[in-house]
């Protein structure tokens, strides 16, 4: 069976973003860290309903993915359910409950303006 090529971080977008919205994932957002981060180009931030739900949208996600032939580097969180990152090199994909979404506030970690230069007076 011949690899199929990798999808350009278009494609695999809107593969992922179809793959929650047949999911039911809730209150779905993207981040662009180009620049902000080397781990990743695009956070992909959503909700699910319960911890089944949240492992259920992780899990086919990644799945999609490695059907279209971008392999998951790695997912962690499936055992809990709280809160599930799917690594897909350029897009890492967070499914999380809403109690652990709102905690963490990724949303606003990342939502960073540029950094201010900060000068040290030395004594």
């Amino acid at each position: 069976m011949p690899n199929k090529a990798k999808l350009s971080i278009e494609d695999l977008k809107k593969l992922i973003l179809t793959t929650l919205e047949d999911m039911k994932a809730v209150d779905i957002i993207e981040l662009d860290v180009k620049g902000k981060t080397s781990v990743t180009d695009l956070l992909i931030i959503v909700s699910g309903t319960s911890s089944r739900h949240v492992k259920s949208i992780a899990s086919n996600v990644a799945v999609e993915a490695k059907k279209q032939g971008s392999q998951a580097l790695g997912i962690e969180g499936e055992e809990q359910g709280e809160w599930v990152l799917v690594d897909l090199g350029d897009i890492v994909v967070h499914v999380m409950q809403p109690h652990v979404r709102q905690f963490y506030d990724l949303e606003k970690l990342w939502s960073f303006d540029e950094p201010t230069e900060v000068t040290v007076e030395s004594n």
